[in-house]
């Protein structure tokens, strides 16, 4: 098996997370916080959505699917466009409010799209590649890849994690 397709294959392991976390449930399942300090449902899976589209964008040199496709208007959160819930405070994450598992699966689903696209697209060599020079080691793209796939598991896994505590209330 390549290394991209192991990739895309492990991109896909967070899809089925997500939709066996976010399908069928109501905004008010979506919406609830288990204390005023806790993430919701709907918190955890926009964040994680906006965290791999800013990253592949950026990776990829692409514009994110959050602006490109108009999903910021459609969301309509009080927040800036660039915002991807990196350090919200509790507040912050009360405003990340969703009116439907379909608008929240709706932008996932077209990212997920994006990332598969991109993943599939690459080569051994372009995993090589150096993304980011903040850091020493410099990240390269494969170890970016598998960052944003390490954080969107935990996420994906605390939302479900979520879901069985609001469904059981």
């Amino acid at each position: 098996m390549k290394a991209t397709e192991a990739l895309a294959d492990a991109y896909g392991r967070i899809h089925e997370v997500v939709h066996e976390v976010v399908g069928g449930l109501s905004a008010e399942e979506l919406n609830a916080r288990i204390d005023p300090e806790a993430n919701s449902i709907a918190w955890l899976v926009w964040h994680l959505t906006r965290v791999q589209d800013d990253h592949m964008a950026d990776a990829s040199g692409l514009e994110q699917v959050w602006t490109e496709q108009e999903w910021f208007a459609r969301f309509a959160l009080p927040l800036p466009a660039e915002a991807t819930g990196y350090g919200h405070t509790a507040k912050q994450v009360g405003t990340v409010l969703v009116e439907s598992d379909e608008l929240l699966l709706g932008y996932f689903d077209a990212v997920h799209e994006r990332t598969t696209e991109f993943v599939r697209g690459l080569s051994a060599t372009d995993l090589d590649r150096v993304v980011d020079t903040g850091w020493d080691p410099p990240v390269t793209l494969g170890v970016r890849l598998i960052s944003i796939l390490s954080d969107d598991l935990q996420h994906a896994g605390q939302a479900a994690y979520v879901r069985g505590l609001v469904q059981r209330r």
